[in-house]
Parts: structure tokens; C-alpha cells; sequence
């Protein structure tokens, strides 16, 4: 039995498509960044590079499709082989 959708399911939705939006726009720059320098911020990883693997590394959690970017796919790697690198346990 389907049940009928209530205001709230709407907002939940649209609140979830403004996300994925904005995320896909914030994943763009990224991609086109790392198609110019090894790390975001040039060759040299840096704290730029540690801050945002935290949420990229998980963002097809939420939905996002990363292998449309290769070259985030590639930066993950990257940052993953880093020295002192240490894996979140999930």
C-alpha cells in the first residue's frame, strides 16, 4: 500500500535536490581545479586538501556520483597514499 505524501515528504525532498545541487556545483570546481594541480590548492598537499577529503571521500553516501569525476577520483587516491595517512574506520 503506497501511502500518500505529506508536505513534509516534499520539503524533505526538495531540501535533498538543493543539496545535491549545490554539492554537484561545490564537486564541478573541484574537478576542474584538479584538472590543473595535483592537489587544490597547486602541487603541495595542504590542509585544503585535508579538510575537504573528509566530506568528499564519503559523498556517494549522499547520494553523489563521483565517477563522473575522474580527476577527484584520482585526487582521493592521491590523498589516501599521503605519509601519515590515516583511514576512517566505518
Amino acid at each position: 500500500v503506497e501511502r500518500s505524501r505529506g508536505l513534509g515528504d516534499v520539503y524533505k525532498r526538495q531540501d535533498y535536490e538543493s543539496k545535491q545541487e549545490g554539492g554537484y556545483k561545490a564537486l564541478a570546481i573541484m574537478e576542474q581545479q584538479l584538472q590543473q594541480t595535483s592537489f587544490l590548492i597547486g602541487e603541495q598537499f595542504t590542509t585544503a586538501d585535508i579538510s575537504l577529503y573528509a566530506y568528499t571521500h564519503v559523498a556517494n553516501e549522499g547520494g553523489f556520483e563521483l565517477v563522473k569525476f575522474p580527476n577527484i577520483m584520482n585526487w582521493l587516491k592521491k590523498v589516501s597514499l599521503q605519509a601519515n595517512f590515516i583511514a576512517m574506520k566505518t
